[in-house]
């Protein structure tokens, strides 16, 4: 009887953390705004052999279609837990640049300028157990928050997609990590 209860206890945990990736635990769904968010992916986010982040995706249902995902005006949470000791917020701010400028069209970058200008804003650097969420809601826009607190609210369905898309878009971060967000 008593290993009985040790396993369904071990059952239970399993289900309340779906995945732990570089230590850091990831629930398999969150509510977010009334809205049930399952984990789509997660995967770590290296630069020179150094780990950054864990970047972690969810979505009303999971997907492996990018596209599909980006052109989809749904719900969604990018969830970033630092790993690397220090990130500055000036290489912060030159990765937002550099990811919108490789995925979003040159003649759609004008409008989302002072909207992407407005989201750097928010950031400051950034050191090894802080968690960023970035959630999307239609209608209102990407709510940041950074380690509980909320910053503020960007506007605009193409603003996150633009978003988004610097993690799974045509040219994303990593190819890994992108393969990791999409379930691979």
């Amino acid at each position: 009887m008593r290993w009985l209860i040790l396993i369904g206890m071990g059952f239970l945990s399993a289900m309340a953390t779906a995945k732990s990736v570089e230590g850091v635990n990831l629930p398999e769904k969150i509510s977010l705004a009334g809205n049930e968010l399952v984990l789509n992916g997660a995967g770590v986010r290296e630069k020179f052999f150094f780990d950054i982040y864990v970047a972690a995706l969810y979505l009303p249902a999971r997907s492996g279609n990018a596209g599909k995902i980006l052109q989809t005006d749904q719900p969604w949470r990018m969830r970033m837990d630092f790993l690397y000791s220090e990130v500055e917020k000036e290489k912060l701010d030159k990765g937002w640049e550099e990811g919108f400028e490789a995925n979003v069209a040159d003649a759609s970058l004008p409008a989302l300028h002072d909207r992407l200008q407005k989201f750097k804003a928010m950031f400051v650097t950034m050191h090894k157990g802080d968690e960023v969420h970035l959630d999307y809601l239609p209608g209102t826009g990407v709510r940041v928050e950074i380690n509980g607190e909320e910053k503020g609210v960007v506007p605009g369905a193409d603003f996150a997609r633009a978003l988004l898309s610097v993690w799974i878009g045509p040219e994303p971060v990593t190819r890994s990590v992108k393969k990791s967000l999409l379930g691979g």
